[in-house]
């Protein structure tokens, strides 16, 4: 069990916070397949919260069926971020994350993000502001360093424990890495080592070993999944299995075909034409992996340009899945 103050997270698996992808119906559809403690919101700006941003404010939302629930700002500027915090907790979110991770450049080009890592002066500063404007338990996400010469993970690390952060999550890459190359564990253990707050492992946990080998290879109180949940919406579940002593089960065709079929009729009621076909396009190839026929449906996806064609597309290829010997 992860705690964070007085919450408890049971079991001690997190959604990463993912832009584009960790929406409420991204969430509630995890949330009802079973497994994940802590889910994610997609990091919201803090000077779009402060200002009160239409479409900023309008990602907040959130069923009460999702919590506990984590939402992770971003900025620069320590009282904004004082504000958007403020802002959570009004919101009804269990826990107050601060992005220092992000290498999207057009979080860097702000200096929020993983650019803090770059002026821990400012990051503390940030991560004191923060800790004083709410009540709820802010946690800290962040990464190796900026680059191979600059690791400084262990004294930002200590730097959230000294000003009153209740966790902080390591994703074992540098900034500069992106998403490429091989995310490292054992600096998570170092880290794990150096702090009496929790530490959360996150990096390259594709499947339930990987999630068991990460605890035993660095003691970490929790392990935060967030690309594998994407073509796999099972893992937590399959964790959260695994960790009990049981074995991790596949879902069948059938289950797949449900969860498909379930998700992109929300996507299709609640979303725009425009963004409904680039979501269903980008959640078609992760949910077709795997699946018979799944390169040919990914083929077809280039030559649709509206979203009812696309989920006809779909249901054609669903429709074609031999379920009958899923089981």
């Amino acid at each position: 069990m992860l705690r964070l103050g007085e919450l408890a997270i049971a079991p001690p698996l997190v959604l990463a916070p993912m832009a584009g992808i960790t929406d409420q119906d991204f969430r509630l559809l995890l949330r009802r397949i079973g497994g994940v403690g802590l889910v994610s919101m997609e990091f919201l700006s803090a000077k779009g919260l402060s200002l009160g941003d239409r479409r900023v404010w309008q990602c907040l939302r959130f069923h009460p069926e999702e919590r506990p629930l984590a939402i992770q700002i971003y900025g620069s500027d320590p009282h904004t971020m004082a504000e958007a915090a403020r802002v959570v907790e009004a919101s009804g979110a269990d826990v107050c994350d601060i992005n220092m991770g992000c290498p999207a450049n057009k979080v860097l080009a702000g200096c929020s993000g993983a650019a803090l890592m770059g002026d821990l002066r400012l990051a503390e500063r940030i991560v004191a502001t923060v800790c004083r404007a709410t009540r709820l338990p802010v946690t800290v996400k962040f990464r190796l360093g900026l680059d191979d010469l600059r690791r400084n993970y262990l004294e930002l690390g200590r730097i959230c424990e000294a000003n009153g952060a209740a966790a902080v999550t390591l994703h074992g890459r540098t900034a500069r890495q992106m998403f490429t190359g091989e995310a490292l564990w054992e600096p998570i253990g170092r880290l794990k080592a150096a702090l009496s707050i929790p530490v959360i492992g996150n990096g390259d946990v594709r499947s339930p070993e990987d999630a068991l080998a990460l605890f035993a290879a660095t003691g970490c109180d929790a392990v935060m999944v967030g690309r594998a949940a994407t073509a796999n919406p099972w893992i937590f579940r399959q964790i959260a299995d695994r960790l009990a002593g049981g074995t991790a089960a596949e879902p069948s065709l059938a289950e797949r075909a449900e969860l498909i079929r379930s998700h992109f009729a929300v996507v299709l009621e609640r979303e725009a034409p425009g963004f409904a076909l680039h979501k269903l396009r980008v959640f078609t190839r992760w949910y077709s992996y795997g699946l018979p026929g799944g390169q040919s449906l990914r083929r077809r996806l280039g030559g649709i340009d509206d979203a009812p064609t696309l989920m006809l597309a779909v249901e054609d290829f669903l429709d074609g899945l031999p379920v009958a010997h899923a089981a």
